[in-house]
């Protein structure tokens, strides 16, 4: 595979928007490229900055209500072109904040509303106690696991397919079993870890989808993952 093809990351906020480490899923993505044979070029997006022209993937991450009321504005202001790449099969990932906020709306303990772009069929409403702990998850891209820490309570919408059904753990409202949303290429989850180093397939799946979209066809690598289903095997049997 030519190291002349390149795949670009564009990171959501990393300033507002990754106070649990959330990092970690872009430094999967692009250390996964290289490992297939690609090179990474990770960016930033901050509140005020020009949208970037082309990119491949994009990931955000979780923050606190004073987080999201910061970049609000900002998302608002590029939701067109957003919806437009979700439109165009663009894979994205987010996380617990910005998912939230790809949805409706998310109503804060306060009352405040703190608007979103609606790529999710979904709202958020803030709860009365943290969602706390390990969760696994049943998707369509096999087992997911994660730790969810989040107050918002997320319910989607009849017609808005969940990421994935909770095995252990609360998930978006810890009532009716679902957890995340999807939309195309695009992910939604309250799932830190951060998720991608312990679920491997899910990272892969997101790059062939960028790799495909981008090149016409993706041809992995074979890449040894044991360390990575040890920390899997291990936090399945952890307590939640």
């Amino acid at each position: 595979m030519s190291q002349e093809k390149t795949i670009t990351i564009l990171q959501l906020y990393p300033n507002e928007m990754n106070i649990y480490g959330d990092w970690g899923n872009v430094l999967t993505l692009g250390r996964r490229l290289q490992w297939h044979g690609y090179t990474p070029r990770i960016l930033a997006h901050s509140p005020g900055q020009k949208f970037p022209n082309a990119v491949d993937i994009i990931v955000g991450g979780g923050g606190q209500d004073s987080g999201q009321n910061k970049v609000q504005d900002d998302l608002l202001k590029n939701s067109a072109i957003l919806h437009k790449l979700a439109n165009d099969n663009v894979p994205m990932l987010m996380i617990c904040g910005l998912y939230q906020l790809f949805g409706r709306f998310f109503k804060t303990a306060d009352g405040e509303t703190i608007k979103g772009i609606e790529i999710f069929k979904a709202e958020t409403h803030a709860g009365p106690k943290r969602l706390i702990g390990n969760v696994i998850l049943d998707t369509d891209f096999g087992d997911v696991i994660g730790y969810e820490n989040h107050s918002g309570l997320t319910v989607l919408d009849n017609n808005q397919p969940a990421f994935g059904v909770v095995k252990k753990g609360a998930g978006n409202n810890g009532t009716d079993q679902t957890e995340g949303a999807v939309y195309k290429n695009v992910i939604g989850s309250y799932l830190h870890g951060s998720l991608l180093p312990k679920n491997p397939s899910l990272a892969d799946t997101l790059i062939e989808a960028a790799v495909t979209r981008k090149y016409g066809e993706f041809n992995p690598e074979i890449i040894d993952d044991r360390f990575a289903q040890l920390a899997r095997a291990t936090a399945a049997k952890r307590p939640r």
